[in-house]
């Protein structure tokens, strides 16, 4: 029986930045670097095998973050990423 290999390496080429649009309130840009943090610490923990919001704390959140090499993140993006694990089932 072959035992698949485990890597940490990602599956697919990381699609290219765009710059984001002019123009509009300073608030719209902090909220969107906000979401695209929960979001890759979301996917992050996922892959890791965190699937419960409940064992998503605040420090392992921020264990996560340190390790994708990523600025810490404050407590309403971590309310944000236990609810992306909660709801992006």
């Amino acid at each position: 029986m072959a035992v698949a290999a485990v890597t940490t390496e990602p599956l697919h080429k990381p699609l290219m930045k765009k710059p984001l649009p002019a123009g509009r309130p300073r608030e719209w840009y902090v909220s969107h670097n906000r979401r695209l943090k929960a979001m890759r610490l979301a996917i992050a923990l996922l892959d890791t095998g965190v699937y419960y919001p409940s064992t998503a704390t605040n420090d392992r959140i921020s264990a996560t973050a340190e390790r994708i090499g990523i600025h810490p993140p404050s407590d309403t993006t971590c309310r944000m990423v236990r609810a992306l694990i909660r709801y992006g089932r």
